[in-house]
């Protein structure tokens, strides 16, 4: 099945700490809780929640990224590993995910695709688009 997928995402806890190896070099540790904005109900059911985890290395606001997803459904739970690079340019950051475990009507399921975060109008949230497949057990 074809995956396309907007979620709010919206910063629950961040954590930062300072390297000096260089000017604006910080390891960042952040939590995110979403919710759709563009969702289709599959087999396993309603959508509940939506939680992240990400490591970031950043300087300058450029760098690398990533984390863990678990999002819960009505009869399941899909978790997903990501991994990307931020543009501090535009403060956009892309790159691709993978879903490695499921539960429930999920258990078995296959995934991958490609995802782009932008900030959205709020500080501290953000709007997440995913695209890709998956394939249910």
């Amino acid at each position: 099945m074809v995956k396309k997928e907007k979620y709010k995402l919206m910063v629950t806890r961040r954590e930062a700490f300072e390297i000096d190896d260089e000017p604006d070099h910080s390891m960042m540790i952040v939590e995110m809780e979403g919710e759709p904005i563009e969702y289709q109900v599959g087999v396993a059911g309603e959508f509940v929640s939506r939680r992240s985890v990400t490591v970031h290395d950043r300087v300058r606001g450029w760098g690398l990224m990533e984390g863990y997803v678990m999002a819960h459904f009505q009869h399941g739970t899909a978790y997903s590993r990501f991994k990307g690079s931020r543009d501090g340019l535009n403060k956009i950051t892309e790159g691709t995910w993978t879903t490695y475990r499921g539960t429930g009507k999920l258990t078995g399921t296959q995934g991958a695709g490609r995802f782009k975060l932008v900030p959205a109008e709020k500080q501290g949230e953000f709007i997440l688009h995913i695209e890709g497949e998956y394939e249910a057990a």
